[in-house]
């Protein structure tokens, strides 16, 4: 919520106030999710390079090095790039108004409907390794997208007035 330091104002407060919506616990799991995802393969094409191309995501699947040869700087940058969504996301966790969340939530959308787009038009690898992909694509798109929308206003409600006689 805003602070207000005109107590001559607090009409233009609550307007305010509506307007930028309070962070809710919901959209701060989500933002969360974002952030863990994010720092997972943030920190590791980052700081372990050869080793996100040869086996990123892990668990005996390959969605890099299917796809090219290796290139450091690539990498690399794709870790900077998570990581830095993942810092906008975490800092907005913290946040007691719904607006940073949202724009994390852009940056998220842009990028993950953007990326399923690419892997969906260039299916590469094992059966499971195109499902695997698709799925967990598709899946961080879709956060993208929850978290940029704008949360329901929860409407007060309304007495019914009494009919006059």
């Amino acid at each position: 919520m805003c602070e207000v330091d005109d107590e001559s104002t607090p009409h233009t407060s609550r307007v305010h106030a509506v307007i930028q919506g309070m962070n809710t616990l919901f959209r701060r799991i989500l933002l969360i999710a974002a952030a863990v995802l994010g720092l997972y393969t943030g920190i590791w094409a980052e700081f372990f390079p050869v080793q996100f191309y040869a086996s990123f995501p892990g668990f005996g699947l390959h969605w890099i090095d299917v796809d090219g040869a290796y290139n450091e700087h690539l990498i690399r940058d794709v870790g900077s790039f998570y990581l830095a969504l993942s810092v906008v996301s975490v800092v907005a966790v913290f946040s007691r108004s719904v607006l940073p969340g949202r724009i994390a939530g852009v940056g998220w959308a842009v990028f993950g409907v953007l990326h399923f787009g690419y892997h969906v038009l260039h299916l590469e690898g094992s059966a499971l390794d195109i499902v695997g992909n698709i799925v967990s694509l598709g899946v961080s798109a879709a956060l993208g997208i929850i978290l940029a929308t704008p949360s329901r206003k929860r409407m007060p409600a309304t007495p019914v007035p009494e009919v006059a006689r």
